[in-house]
This record gives structure tokens, C-alpha cells and sequence, in this order.
């Protein structure tokens, strides 16, 4: 039986075209319903999750504006906009957002690459596993406040001692996240891996690492949060400067608005960080399709 005999057989089912550009009502009542039942979320908009800081805002001010706030226990926003200025034009704020930053940023990377190069010496090998996870296991069990009195009697109160408590803050979730992204590849890709012949390197570049990605980025996110709360904590002890130390000396005068300049400090830089990891983990993980990206 030849081509053209078969083409002249087979019925052809001809698709319907629409007239003139226009659709029918039937497309486009199916057209509505795959979207009213269409599962996930959508996309949000850009500044969506400033929403819910500005809606405490407002409701803040409304209660100052009303009288119903006592300006010496809470004062308004405006007011603490107020004190912001005056701390920004005379330097006092930049002295210590800088000093504030610095500890962080110190802690931060000390804890990550201490965290990830034990994550990953952990999830190579059994040995590395039984050297590393039970420690690790009995430190995240340790609350990092509760090493401040050896630390400060191996260290001191100095920097040293400050930058320490806030990379053991990092170290915890910066190793479980990313121990947990390393010995949850699948099997198949290592025994593909294994087929290839690849390197001890080549399977760390090749599948290791983009595999522990998701689960680093989780982690990352808790750390860099979790150093702020640490430098909240570490600059209450005799420090000299940092928003910490700014917080304390204004409870002593009862300087309630000062108080609330640093607690939106502290809060805009962490939300500032989770946005800044948030974008980056978008561009390096690009590659995947969930509810997040």
C-alpha cells in the first residue's frame, strides 16, 4: 500500500479555525474556568511584602494620633522618624550601624564556610559522618547564649568574643540544611555519575553542589536572620558601640524613641538580607519551577 493511498484512507479531522480572529464563547468560557481553578498561587506583585510592616504603621500611628499610646512607654512613628533624623544628621546612627555591621557581616561568613565545608565533609564519607554529625547534633542542642560564660573566660569581651557567638548562631542551621541537601541527592545521579567516570571533583561540581543548593539556601536564610538576633544579644555586653549598645544606653535615660529607632534598624536589616538571599537564590536557581519562584 503506497503514501498516497494511506492519505486518501485515513480521514482527516479538521480543527476548527476561528472566523475573522474572533473565538467562540464556548473557548472562552473554558478559557475562564481553567483560570478560576487554576492551583498555587500567583505571582506577587513587586513591594507585596511591605504590606503587612505598612499596615502596623498606620495602625501605630492611628493609636498615637488618637491618644491612646503613652509617648513615654511608646512613642509614635513620626516622632521616631523624628529622632532617626536627628541621629542620622549628627552621625550617631552611622557610627553604630556600621559597627553593627561589621559583626555581623564577620560572623556571617565565618559561620557559613565553617558550616558548609563540615556539611559537606559529613556528607562525603560514613567516617566524616561519624566525626562530624553527632557533634554537630549535641551543639545544636547547646543554645549558643548558654556558651556566653566560657566564651567570654576564653575570650573575653572583646570583638573576638562578639564575632564568635554570632557564627555559632550561623554555624547550626547553615550545616543541617545543607548536610540534609548533600545526603538527599538521588541515588540514580550518583550511580550515573559513577557510570561516567567522573572525578571525586567532578561529582562535587557536578552534582553535589547543585544538589545541596536548595537546601544551603534554606539554611543561609535562617543564618543571616539568626545573626542579627545574636548581635542583638552580644552588643548589650560591654560594648561601646553598635545599635545594641545605642539601645542600652537609651533605656537608662528612658529614651523610648531611641529604643524604637534601633528595633526598626534591626528589623530593616533583616528584612533587607532575607530579600537580598531570596533574589540571589532566584538567580542561581533559576533552573527550578516552584511556588517561590
Amino acid at each position: 500500500m503506497s503514501i498516497r493511498s494511506i492519505t486518501r484512507e485515513t480521514p482527516v479531522i479538521a480543527t476548527p479555525r476561528p472566523d475573522d480572529g474572533r473565538t467562540s464563547p464556548q473557548l472562552l468560557e473554558l478559557v475562564r474556568q481553567s483560570r478560576r481553578h487554576r492551583l498555587g498561587r500567583r505571582r506577587s506583585f513587586p513591594g507585596s511584602r511591605l504590606l503587612g510592616p505598612l499596615i502596623i504603621v498606620v495602625v501605630w500611628q492611628s493609636a498615637s494620633a488618637l491618644g491612646l499610646l503613652d509617648p513615654r512607654l511608646l512613642t509614635g512613628p513620626d516622632a521616631v522618624a523624628g529622632t532617626a533624623w536627628t541621629l542620622i544628621a549628627d552621625g550617631t546612627l552611622a557610627e553604630h550601624v556600621g559597627a553593627s555591621l561589621s559583626r555581623a557581616v564577620f560572623g556571617l561568613a565565618i559561620g557559613t564556610v565553617a558550616g558548609v565545608v563540615l556539611a559537606i565533609v559529613a556528607g562525603l564519607s560514613r567516617l566524616g559522618e561519624s566525626l562530624v554529625d553527632g557533634t554537630m547534633q549535641i551543639k545544636r542542642a547547646i543554645p549558643v547564649l548558654a556558651l556566653i560564660p566560657l566564651l567570654i573566660l576564653w575570650l573575653g569581651i572583646g570583638e573576638e568574643f562578639k564575632v564568635t557567638i554570632i557564627a555559632l548562631g550561623v554555624l547550626v542551621p547553615i550545616y543541617i540544611n545543607t548536610y540534609s541537601g548533600v545526603t538527599s541527592i538521588d541515588r540514580k545521579q550518583i550511580e550515573l555519575a559513577e557510570s561516567l567516570g567522573l572525578s571525586r571533583w567532578q561529582y562535587i561540581r557536578s552534582v553535589l553542589v547543585p544538589g545541596a543548593l536548595p537546601g544551603f539556601f534554606v539554611g543561609f536564610r535562617v543564618a543571616v536572620v539568626g545573626s542579627w538576633m545574636a548581635l542583638i544579644v552580644v552588643e548589650t555586653i560591654n560594648a561601646t558601640s553598635g545599635i545594641g549598645y545605642m539601645m542600652s544606653q537609651a533605656q537608662l535615660y528612658a529614651q523610648s524613641d531611641i529604643i524604637l529607632v534601633g528595633l526598626v534598624v534591626y528589623g530593616a536589616f533583616g528584612f533587607v538580607s532575607d530579600a537580598l538571599v531570596r533574589h540571589l537564590e532566584r538567580k542561581v536557581l533559576s533552573w527550578r519551577r516552584t511556588l517561590a519562584s
